[in-house]
């Protein structure tokens, strides 16, 4: 009997074997697979999450007992509420809501730095993630022309003349000019920013020097923000010493040429008027702008990346919003994108989207500041 039995097992084993053929080779094979495809399999326990670095940098106005807006971490410094009548805070975090989903699903690097100039409300996507500056970088190069003005070095009627070796392609109208020919330093100045001319960019960098700027760029508070020759170069391929920047080091910029702190309050008014000036083409954060408003801004355009930085003044609150994208694979895209984001503020600012893609202003145009009238 107990033979039997022994006997028996053999048998009963064998059968469980052959039935559990099938399923064993489909184990065998579902985890080749998974080793082939990259995924790593861990039997003693489940992988942990895993950890993203932060990319939102968010700093939002509070209640303060005197009916104020406190900053977090300034609890000394009491500052106003939104200036803008229908921004309010629950309307700035849907808005910065919807700005994270849309930054999160462009496929490429981007960040966003965006400020109510009114309150000091921020928002920001990776603020301090280093991208090429592109012609970004003329911004920063005009503000040290107006230092080497101001310390006396140079004057804004000073002529300086185009030699052969200065003169760039690219975007601008002063590569057709003969060599020999002057511009006043104003006027390069109007050529830098509104036609981001590079042949103006040559002749001022080469007026203050390489070196003289990225000294004036630490003083403006600048840190990854810098400039050389080789930078300026048109080459698409890898540059030696390429000119980087941060959205937040742009919009830093810009918020400190609006609040006349940059230079003088003299030299501030003039670099705001010269960002104001009318771009050859209405794109990015300025297409679709609505009635009613006015846009100060800085564009880039080269080596993969795409750029706006701008002050918006509109007759319900002022604000700064710096959009970077790098690595593009399409520029149109890019500029997509960007002229996306600039409306998704537009319609929180006050804009209503009608057919056709316009915005037009909403509120009442009483009380509205007198530069915000084109």
């Amino acid at each position: 009997m107990i033979d039997k039995e022994n006997n028996a097992r053999p048998r009963r084993l064998r059968r469980r074997l052959e039935r559990a053929g099938p399923l064993l080779a489909a184990a065998v094979l579902s985890v080749a697979a998974s080793l082939a495809l990259g995924y790593k399999l861990d039997w003693s326990k489940a992988a942990a999450p895993r950890a993203e670095a932060p990319a939102v940098e968010a700093r939002f106005p509070v209640a303060a007992p005197s009916g104020g807006l406190v900053m977090p971490g300034d609890s000394a410094s009491v500052r106003p509420a939104f200036s803008n009548a229908l921004m309010t805070p629950q309307k700035w975090r849907l808005m910065t809501q919807d700005l994270y989903r849309l930054a999160r699903g462009y496929p490429e690097p981007v960040a966003i730095y965006l400020q109510d100039l009114g309150s000091g409300a921020v928002w920001a996507y990776h603020p301090d993630e280093v991208f090429r500056a592109a012609s970004l970088i003329k911004l920063p190069l005009m503000v040290a022309v107006f230092y080497k003005i101001k310390a006396g070095g140079l004057s804004l009627d000073q002529r300086l003349v185009l030699t052969r070796r200065l003169r760039a392609g690219g975007s601008g109208t002063m590569k057709w000019s003969p060599a020999g020919t002057s511009f006043t330093v104003r006027d390069l100045l109007i050529h830098l920013i509104s036609e981001s001319d590079n042949t103006a960019a040559n002749m001022l960098l080469n007026t203050v020097g390489a070196r003289y700027a990225r000294q004036k760029f630490r003083e403006m508070g600048l840190v990854h923000t810098t400039i050389h020759w080789a930078g300026m170069s048109l080459r698409s391929g890898r540059i030696a010493e390429d000119n980087y920047t941060t959205a937040r080091e742009m919009n830093l910029l810009l918020t400190k040429i609006y609040r006349g702190q940059l230079v003088d309050p003299a030299a501030s008014r003039m670099m705001l008027d010269i960002l104001r000036y009318k771009k050859p083409e209405a794109g990015r954060l300025a297409k679709g702008l609505p009635w009613g408003w006015v846009i100060a801004h800085k564009t880039g355009l080269e080596r993969r990346a795409c750029h706006d930085s701008a002050v918006f003044f509109t007759p319900y609150g002022d604000y700064a919003l710096t959009v970077l994208t790098g690595r593009n694979r399409s520029y149109r895209r890019a500029k997509n994108f960007i002229t996306r984001v600039g409306h998704l503020t537009f319609a929180y600012y006050g804009g209503r989207l009608l057919r056709g893609g316009r915005y037009y202003a909403r509120a009442l145009q009483r009380g509205a500041p007198q530069s915000a009238v084109r």
